[in-house]
């Protein structure tokens, strides 16, 4: 392993140990082993290492994911579902990195040069190419329809991401399934405090009651 490397491993073990705000030149350095100089020999500064450093820890999370795509055409909002909770599922071994996501953007505010990277990755995730075929999007769709999937996701994404980093108790993906079935004008499966029922149980009860 280079010089390159050793400073890229050192930096992301940093950022899971320190948080990106807080880690110095020097912390790097004796993380990686390497020489205060070959930072800004490879990287020019501190900062543009911490940047690669995170794009690839993201990228790697993403690879972690091992998300297995529900494909019930029966039932869309319910495959959406078991593939959203495995998401979620998926920031409890992930915590350090999603706490250095949101401070990352806290300090692109005063580095536009960091903006503009993490500017870039959004795109990249809301592309055709990105969330949308991660998840399993219907690969028939056309690029513009497959885009807006994408900035859905993302944004779902980060929403959830902010959430349970505040307090894991507030992000339900049932409650958002069920959300979206209320907007579609669609009866809610599950109800706090009860099991969840069938889809053509609920839908059953929904008819019976507009029909009283």
């Amino acid at each position: 392993m280079g010089h390159r490397e050793q400073l890229l491993e050192g930096a992301k073990r940093c950022i899971v140990e320190r948080g990106y705000a807080h880690t110095t030149a020097r912390h790097i350095s004796a993380a990686s082993g390497a020489n205060l100089a070959s930072i800004g020999y490879h990287f020019g500064s501190k900062e543009a290492l911490l940047r690669e450093a995170l794009i690839e820890m993201t990228q790697e999370w993403t690879d972690l994911w091992q998300i297995t795509v529900s494909t019930d055409a029966a039932d869309p909002l319910e495959s959406f579902e078991k593939t959203w909770i495995q998401i979620v599922d998926s920031f409890k071994e992930n915590r350090p990195l999603l706490a250095a996501s949101f401070e990352a953007l806290t300090c692109a505010e005063h580095a536009p040069d960091l903006r503009e990277k993490l500017s870039l990755a959004l795109a990249s995730a809301a592309a055709p190419e990105g969330l949308a075929k991660l998840l399993g999007t219907d690969v028939s769709l056309d690029d513009e329809s497959a885009r807006a999937v994408g900035r859905l996701y993302l944004t779902l994404l980060q929403g959830l991401m902010a959430q349970w980093l505040i307090s894991p108790d507030l992000v339900s993906v049932t409650d958002l399934t069920d959300g979206l079935r209320v907007l579609l004008r669609q009866p809610p499966i599950h109800r706090r405090g009860s099991h969840p029922r069938p889809v053509h149980e609920a839908l059953g009860t929904a008819s019976s009651a507009n029909n009283s």
